[in-house]
């Protein structure tokens, strides 16, 4: 069989290769909060302003396209993740259906974005790390506060939060989940004592002009401004349902639990950006607050809520970690997954006695904090964008390519209407990756391009399924 087409059977896709497995230890809660801990996080507490600078108040329009094509993708990683409960996420799902290569690609791709979406966090939690720092006169200078984009030297703040993360997932995997679990609680409640604060000043003269950039994406100076310009960015805000099916080998029921994690944290998540949005731009005109690293702080100094501000600033730098581990254990999952089907090294996927994926933890971990001391947020976000739409894609399309192959194949989740639902995310995708900026698909080319030059050297032969 060509290396091109041949794929996985169904069979072959149980984690069962000698002492290459994780441990079944997570429940439908420890699942949802998995996701809630990365959707809600950078995309709430900082791009929210980054989108309303590009959008104005029609940024809730962005938010509700986001939300639309990422709903359209949940139903249809909710299927896969529950029919092939491993590692590997939209790696996996492709190799048993769309063939090695198109695996390799989308397995490349999804390397990108979970290290870029931790490196973008790191650098949204600095934002608000960096506030408190010159709130509390620690004297720490400018140039260690923030990247050369900002006028800096490194990010320092950010390196170090990356780090720190990557210690507590060597920990082990219960224990960070159990880790994150709480910190979630603090986010929320957070979150709702802002929505809280800001209700009481909402002042609708602030939603006209409504879109003052139009709908459609257009570039001015590099950056693509308009409804779908900042869905483009904001699309960010929404995944993390896509880390939850990273965790399947790891989950005690996949059939129940994962269907119930991704879903569910979606459905939660799109309902709270709403109303947050809706509140921050009631209560600031979004010429003025999107200005700001810290958009929700700084609507409630504007409010003359300084110790309010203060708490959600803190509330920001304890619980945006969350997101950073949750992507920095979906990336060590696929690299894990790669190095196990023997694409990528197999040293790679051993796991010490906690049974985590150390070495590519680790490799992660260093990575994802020499991007955060350097590059600024919003081109970190666009970049994984792009990674992350050409895995909701290829998902998509395992899904349709699996219920022509196998329609009685038992599926514990079926997606709905899925001759609707799925060409909806496949053209949804292709819509926002197309608004992404001209640099940023030019540089996801690139990265792929080195990635088929990486696997015809090494992959193509080294393969398990090449071996066979």
């Amino acid at each position: 069989m060509s290396f091109v087409t041949r794929r996985k059977s169904m069979a072959l896709a149980a984690p069962a290769e000698g002492g290459h497995h994780l441990k079944r230890t997570l429940s439908w809660y420890h699942l949802v909060a998995l996701g809630v801990g990365a959707i809600i996080g950078t995309g709430i507490y900082t791009l929210t302003g980054v989108a309303a600078g590009l959008a104005g108040p029609a940024v809730i329009l962005s938010f509700a396209v986001a939300g639309a094509v990422c709903a359209c993708a949940a139903l249809c990683y909710a299927e896969m993740a529950s029919l092939s409960p491993q590692a590997g996420s939209a790696y996996a799902y492709s190799y048993m259906t769309l063939g090695e290569l198109i695996a390799w690609v989308i397995g490349w791709s999804l390397i990108l974005e979970y290290t870029l979406v931790c490196s973008a966090v790191s650098v949204g939690w600095a934002g608000y790390a960096s506030g408190l720092i010159e709130q509390a006169h620690w004297g720490v200078p400018k140039a260690l506060l923030g990247g050369p984009e900002a006028g800096g030297i490194v990010n320092l703040p950010a390196t170090f939060i990356a780090l720190v993360v990557t210690g507590m997932l060597l920990v082990g995997t219960r224990e960070s989940a159990t880790v994150n679990f709480i910190l979630v609680i603090v986010k929320l409640v957070a979150l709702a004592g802002f929505v809280a604060i800001t209700l009481p000043a909402f002042d609708a003269a602030h939603f006209q002009p409504f879109s003052p950039f139009g709908f459609g994406a257009h570039e001015i100076d590099g950056k693509k401004y308009g409804v779908m310009g900042a869905a483009a960015i904001i699309f960010f805000a929404f995944y993390g349902f896509d880390a939850i099916s990273t965790a399947a080998e790891e989950a005690k029921n996949p059939s129940r639990d994962l269907t119930i994690g991704i879903v569910g944290s979606m459905v939660l998540c799109t309902l709270i950006y709403m109303v947050v949005a809706a509140c921050a731009l009631g209560a600031s005109p979004f010429e003025v607050f999107s200005k700001s690293p810290e958009p929700l702080a700084f609507v409630l100094r504007q409010l003359a809520h300084p110790t309010a501000a203060a708490l959600i600033a803190g509330a920001a730098v304890v619980a945006l970690p969350t997101v950073i581990m949750v992507f920095m254990f979906g990336q060590s999952r696929v690299f894990f997954a790669m190095a196990r089907d023997g694409l990528l090294p197999r040293g790679l996927a051993s796991v010490n006695r906690r049974g985590v994926p150390s070495a590519v933890t680790i490799l992660t971990g260093l990575i994802a904090a020499v991007i955060a001391g350097v590059m600024p947020l919003s081109e970190i976000a666009a970049l994984a964008n792009a990674g992350t739409l050409a895995a909701f894609i290829a998902t998509a399309m395992a899904v349709m390519v699996l219920r022509r192959r196998a329609p009685r194949l038992a599926r514990p989740f079926a997606t709905p209407l899925v001759w609707l639902i799925g060409p909806a995310a496949v053209l949804g995708c292709l819509y926002l990756f197309t608004s992404l900026s001209a640099k940023t698909i030019i540089f996801f080319f690139a990265w792929n391009a080195v990635g088929v030059v990486v696997y015809l050297l090494y992959g193509r032969t080294k393969s398990t399924l090449a071996a066979a």
